[in-house]
């Protein structure tokens, strides 16, 4: 199912410089692939990317993280290319946020704070905006210093990137306020958690096994969702293009199962969004199998599958069953599975390889080959 984007509006698009910062010696094909995801980010975000910057040291500036000479650069190529925001693809402190935005004149944010604020704009659930404003604020309030010097800096009309939200309002009240902000968030969350384990433990007194879609954001999961569902859900060529949980039941040969789409994982990712998304992610914990869906197409892909599995080990659920999903086949030739016995290969886009995937579920369920269907 299409859908225009959240992020649609008839302002101009904010101009933004990317910049990070990393350890000489490491390999710059590895920071400026990360750069290029920052880049994705960004423009999932609704902004245009203008130009980009890498600083190799021996030890990062406290004050500033790339140092005074390569903060100048970066000022001058703002001044002469009419840049509205630096995003640094680091994590920065309040005091560097204050610091660079003092020296650049321009907002500055962090990946950490960008992925938030694309988090913001895709919520539509209750759980999900409780889930969304509840990071923004624990992930905000540490650097409370450097995003006021960033509220001052924002264009009149319109939400900048890493500033949208419903945690917006609450940074510019006191920290006490905001601080009893959270636990009211966090009362209402855990209330949201006991409904949806009331939920899961009448599924699991019921007998229809679970099975939970994970994987790095964009590799599918929500076409694949479609292919095996009929669910309808929206799928666009983006970064977190789902963020809400969807759960539709699906009937495979000799038995049904519920199949839950969850939201993507990235690299670099925020600490306040584990704890802040575990109730959703729950519905992977509780899962009876795990679809680990991979782009393969992908030349991160094993990046992309050692987030994942870390990710996956914070939330202690690294041992659970899995079939490692290998999609968008159709891009790729010649690709070679070493563990045919838990993997498969596939494209979900054009449906090759579906028939194979059932197949596979239904013996890791134990269930029988037969037709499926959704709803």
């Amino acid at each position: 199912m299409q859908r225009t984007t959240t992020y649609a509006t008839d302002a101009p698009k904010e101009r933004v410089f990317l910049a990070a910062f990393a350890l000489k010696g490491e390999p710059a094909e590895t920071v400026e692939a990360s750069l290029d995801e920052l880049a994705q980010l960004a423009e999932t975000a609704g902004a245009e990317v203008c130009g980009r910057t890498a600083q190799y040291k021996d030890m990062p500036e406290k004050a500033t993280l790339i140092g005074s000479g390569k903060v100048g650069e970066m000022k001058q190529f703002c001044e002469n290319h009419d840049i509205d925001a630096v995003i640094f693809d680091n994590e920065l402190s309040g005091v560097q946020i204050k610091n660079l935005t003092d020296l650049t004149g321009r907002r500055v944010i962090d990946r950490s704070m960008l992925i938030l604020d694309i988090f913001a704009g895709r919520a539509e659930s209750a759980e999900g905006k409780i889930q969304v404003e509840l990071a923004q604020i624990k992930y905000t309030l540490p650097r409370l210093v450097g995003i006021e010097k960033n509220m001052a800096q924002m264009k009149a009309g319109g939400a900048a990137a890493g500033m949208r939200g419903p945690g917006e309002k609450k940074l510019e009240t006191d920290r006490r306020i905001i601080r009893r902000r959270v636990l009211e968030l966090e009362a209402a969350l855990k209330k949201l958690e006991a409904e949806r384990g009331t939920r899961g433990a009448r599924r699991a007194h019921s007998g229809v096994k679970r099975v939970a879609l994970v994987g790095y954001t964009n590799a599918g999961k929500s076409t694949l969702m479609n292919l095996l569902a009929r669910a309808g859900v929206w799928t666009e060529d983006k970064l977190f293009a789902t963020l809400d949980p969807v759960t539709r039941k699906v009937f495979l040969g000799g038995g049904t199962f519920t199949l839950t789409d969850t939201v993507g994982f990235i690299s670099k990712l925020p600490h306040e969004f584990i704890d802040a998304f575990k109730s959703t992610l729950s519905e992977a914990r509780d899962a009876d199998l795990l679809l680990h869906i991979m782009d393969c197409a992908s030349p991160a892909l094993q990046k992309q599958y050692a987030v994942v599995t870390e990710v996956l080990k914070q939330m202690g659920i690294e041992n659970k069953p899995v079939l490692s999903v290998y999609n968008k086949a159709d891009l790729i030739k010649g690709f070679t599975l070493y563990d045919k016995a838990n993997s498969v290969l596939i494209s979900a886009k054009t449906g090759a390889g579906a028939e194979d995937l059932k197949k596979r579920i239904a013996e890791k369920l134990g269930f029988g080959s037969g037709e499926q269907g959704g709803e």
